[in-house]
């Protein structure tokens, strides 16, 4: 009995130190972020009432883009013998306004229905501290890897269909930049949310990839820093972490990913490179911990929990004065996708490309290979967990064309 007792104290006593310090904890990180946002913001305080002066008019600019696509995908047999199909790929309108040191930034996309309809891309509000510290609030890209892309073709690389580039999220981005360093700090409630059930699963009708099915993205924080070597080069590292809400057991789980990012320039020559790793930890049954389902466009597939990627993306842009064209810019970007499950098959990715630019038309014309991939292989659902042992590279010819307005 007195042991008992001892132990029931203990555990008490234990619960009420890991209370405290998880308060003191949390009080001490926000003490911390309030400083990291508030300092910057009356540090810059002058600077603002100057660039108030010169910004009194409110202006508006509203631009755009049509784009279509052909495709011949070589394990679709039947769209082989039809030489390949052509046809519309999406319609979109940009919103850009500004007034004093607020500006508005939003990006409408229409796509066909089976690409997810109509959608958001991005929609934020921010204001400006100066012409290098600023805060955007809305729907805004995730600050992790190299940005705005971690590619150069049309298909992106492989962090893209995992949700870790280009990705955008519902939340607030301080972002400040000096001649040396560039660094954001953001946290996001959760991913661009478009039904508010209390039990809802994360609509697929969406622009970039995001936890959906029987799990959501909440509470998530950012952290990027980026070291300018000089004005044409730099090195950085990223790294992010937040909550997982699992719908069927209502219990919060926990997902993370850090990342190593570098983004190079010699003359006519960009290189970028990139190494990352992600975890989800779900909240739910033994069967479900292996893989997450992630969806985009309408439908959904599923992700290993865990695994690396490491990218590299390579071009070379070549001016030309060819009537309207302007530019060549050749490139081949490779990924590859290490899962860290056993039995599953790793993923990989290479798109051999070039890009011509003539005038406001912008054209992508793309070789794209991949193995263990739902974008460019038959299996779609399991591609991008589990796998399939011994499957070969399929490929897909691509040309996308582009007017922006």
């Amino acid at each position: 009995m007195t042991a008992m007792i001892q132990q029931s104290w203990m555990v008490r006593n234990s619960y009420a130190i890991n209370a405290y310090f998880s308060r003191y904890n949390r009080l001490k990180w926000l003490y911390l972020c309030t400083c990291f946002f508030l300092l910057p913001m009356f540090a810059n305080a002058q600077d603002s009432l100057n660039n108030s002066k010169n910004n009194d008019k409110p202006s508006l600019h509203i631009g755009g883009a049509l784009r279509f696509n052909y495709n011949n995908s070589s394990w679709k047999k039947e769209q082989v013998k039809r030489g390949g199909d052509f046809g519309y790929d999406m319609f979109r309108v940009n919103a850009d306004a500004a007034w004093k040191q607020l500006s508005l930034h939003a990006e409408y996309r229409f796509y066909s229905k089976d690409f997810g309809g109509a959608m958001l891309k991005e929609g934020y509000v921010s204001y400006h501290f100066n012409d290098s510290t600023r805060i955007d609030v809305g729907l805004t890209q995730v600050p992790f890897g190299n940005i705005t892309y971690n590619s150069h073709s049309w298909f992106f690389n492989l962090p893209y269909y995992v949700g870790k580039e280009d990705d955008y999220d519902m939340g607030i981005k301080f972002e400040r930049v000096s001649p040396k360093w560039k660094y954001e700090l953001a946290f996001f409630k959760n991913a661009e949310e478009l039904n508010f059930g209390d039990d809802t699963p994360t609509d697929p009708s969406r622009y970039s990839y995001d936890v959906a099915g029987r799990n959501k993205e909440v509470n998530q924080g950012n952290a990027r820093a980026e070291y300018f070597i000089n004005k044409d080069n730099s090195v950085g590292v990223s790294v992010m972490a937040g909550g997982l809400y699992n719908i069927p057991t209502r219990d919060m789980g926990s997902h993370y990913a850090a990342a190593l990012h570098a983004n190079l320039n010699y003359h006519k020559w960009n290189l970028k490179l990139q190494s990352m790793y992600y975890q989800y930890n779900v909240a739910d049954s033994a069967q479900y911990h292996d893989a997450v389902s992630m969806a985009a466009y309408g439908s959904a597939y599923q992700v290993a929990s865990k695994a690396f990627i490491h990218t590299a993306s390579l071009s070379f842009t070549q001016p030309v004065k060819w009537g309207p064209v302007s530019s060549l810019t050749f490139y081949n970007d490779y990924s590859y996708m290490d899962k860290q499950t056993a039995g599953f098959e790793d993923s990989q990715m290479n798109v051999l490309g070039c890009m011509v630019t003539a005038g406001h038309i912008y054209t992508y014309i793309d070789w794209a290979a991949g193995k263990n991939h739902p974008w460019l292989g038959p299996v779609w659902d399991d591609a991008l967990a589990a796998g399939t042992p011994g499957e070969s590279w399929h490929s897909r010819f691509n040309i996308n064309i582009g007017y922006y307005f």
